[in-house]
């Protein structure tokens, strides 16, 4: 079947009105069954997920046969049911049996896959940060509502950090008046237009509904160096900023800036890259503030900070790193600590099926994911367009900027790879 097919059967589908769902009391008592997306950090889903008890891995895509090939060893070496490998994941949304799938393909697909599989009514797990652009954002959103699936992102400090989340909003240092949250890395230049296009991957499939980028060769930038290029990733804004500005913004009780900045640049190597290595991007959210500091490129070993992101109280400092935290009073002098209960990718992942059986409620809700994720997008479109970025602070809109609305989504899809809710 060609692509264009595809994506009509999909659309017919999610008119049909008898479209079954999967109710909590239909789940209780039996396996989920579920299926893995893209085999490179999909395949900590499928370590987690042989993990969770209840569950089945009964399908694997991914379009570089090597990749699926070890996935399957993985899997079918470990679970009693055997599991099916595909290229082409939407071969199996036919599959009234499914009931959810984890998405772990690139920031490209994030979206449109999401739609497909809702449509086709599956719940859906995806990966950080959900959507590549501000206009998907709110497609996502809306499709788990239009579609009525459970949607949960997979920005997993929502389960590792709740218990000092709690703490903090419990009053552990005051009111909070800010929060810094940090990446540093040592990644070294891309490799663009100098790796050969390997004949075993599917790139057509690859790329998907992006269109081709003239002015570059996207067969060079897979596995990985796609992110740091704007027609196809979110810079490191969207690739790990996403995990430190969603906690700081849960931290600080804030829904949208009113004001987002974004300033750094390329200091490091002179290359093809796009995104920025170094910078600082500030929101101000008017009762508080948070940034987010990157340092892709040198670690910083000197200057390590105290956590993974920190918040400053009337009455002291909170740092708090994967599970655990740390209070300071005033003058800096540890008064307390705490831990929470942890538990990996098996724990977020586990939220999410337990919510499908109805025992729990989801951790990172997708639209509470991207009201975090339009803070990666914000600030990009204040770094692209060298301005402040102001914003409603209730939808997140943004005012009086026609070029960072130019910005807001993407011009358009390949032909025949149409995006629709």
């Amino acid at each position: 079947m060609n692509r264009r097919t595809f994506f009509h059967q999909t659309s017919a589908l999610a008119a049909v009105s008898a479209l079954p769902k999967l109710y909590a009391a239909d789940a209780a008592g039996r396996k989920i069954k579920v299926a893995v997306v893209a085999l490179g950090r999909g395949m900590q889903h499928v370590q987690a997920l042989l993990k969770i008890p209840g569950v089945e891995i009964a399908y694997l895509a991914e379009a570089d046969p090597k990749r699926l090939e070890a996935g399957l060893k993985v899997v079918n070496g470990t679970q009693q049911v055997s599991c099916v490998g595909v290229k082409d994941f939407r071969s199996f949304l036919d599959d009234k049996t499914l009931d959810a799938v984890f998405i772990a393909t690139p920031n490209f697909w994030h979206t449109p896959a999401a739609l497909l599989c809702m449509q086709a009514g599956k719940h859906v797990y995806v990966e950080k940060p959900g959507s590549q652009n501000a206009h998907e954002a709110e497609m996502i959103v809306a499709a788990s509502k239009k579609y009525d699936r459970l949607v949960q992102m997979g920005n997993q400090r929502r389960t590792w950090m709740k218990e000092a989340i709690e703490a903090l909003h419990g009053g552990a240092i005051g009111p909070v008046r800010f929060g810094r949250g940090f990446y540093y890395n040592t990644r070294k230049s891309v490799a663009s237009n100098e790796k050969p296009a390997s004949p075993d991957i599917d790139y057509d499939l690859w790329q998907g509904p992006v269109p081709d980028d003239a002015k570059h060769d996207f067969k060079s930038l897979a596995h990985y160096d796609w992110h740091w290029f704007w027609h196809w990733g979110n810079g490191e804004l969207g690739n790990n900023g996403i995990h430190s500005l969603d906690i700081l913004r849960w931290g600080i009780k804030g829904e949208y800036p009113l004001r987002t900045t974004y300033n750094g640049g390329r200091y490091f190597y002179d290359d093809a890259q796009e995104t920025p290595d170094t910078g600082t991007a500030v929101y101000d959210f008017g009762h508080a503030g948070i940034e987010w500091v990157q340092s892709s490129c040198h670690a910083r070993a000197a200057e390590k900070p105290l956590g993974e992101v920190i918040f400053y109280g009337d009455n002291g400092t909170m740092a708090i790193a994967r599970d655990s935290w740390i209070n300071y009073d005033l003058k800096g002098v540890e008064v307390s600590k705490g831990k929470g209960a942890g538990g990996g990718d098996v724990a977020h992942m586990g939220n999410f099926i337990e919510a499908i059986r109805g025992n729990a409620k989801l951790n990172s809700p997708i639209e509470e994911g991207q009201k975090s994720t339009m803070l990666c997008h914000l600030g990009n479109m204040a770094y692209r367009t060298n301005t402040v970025v102001k914003c409603d602070p209730k939808t997140g809109k943004v005012l009086d900027n026609a070029e960072a609305m130019k910005l807001w989504g993407r011009e358009g899809y390949r032909k025949g790879w149409d995006v629709k809710i």
